[in-house]
């Protein structure tokens, strides 16, 4: 089980430099854009993102206390974070500029999810 435990961490680490990474690409495209609907789409963006990097942090640490559930459930409300960041740019039809981010993340979020569920099915089946 310490291999899975060990590539479940360094996923949410991936997706944590993601995060970040993404969130720092959101701010300068606030700084540049200066109106109109990308404002306000990359404005929920960088809240979303902004909660998500803590909660990615959050999630590491309570993978490591072995409370898998919470761990999960906080790295799906961050994966939900980037479906509504990329569907924020969709709804008033305009070309989101952060897809292969919100992509990138998302992918990463759901590597860690599968190995986390499949610590919760070893741990239920001993």
């Amino acid at each position: 089980m310490t291999n899975l435990q060990g590539l479940a961490i360094v996923a949410m680490e991936l997706a944590l430099q993601d995060a970040t990474r993404t969130l720092s690409v959101v701010k300068g495209l606030l700084r540049n854009e200066t109106s109109g609907r990308p404002l306000a789409c990359l404005r929920e963006c960088d809240m979303l993102y902004s909660d998500g990097v803590v909660t990615l942090v959050d999630s590491v640490g309570a993978f490591l206390e072995g409370r898998y559930g919470d761990a999960g459930a906080w790295v799906t409300a961050v994966m939900e974070g980037t479906e509504t960041c990329e569907e924020g740019f969709r709804d008033v039809d305009e070309v989101s500029p952060l897809t292969e981010r919100n992509y990138s993340v998302f992918q990463l979020c759901d590597v860690a999810l599968c190995i986390m569920n499949l610590l919760n099915s070893d741990a239920l089946s001993f």
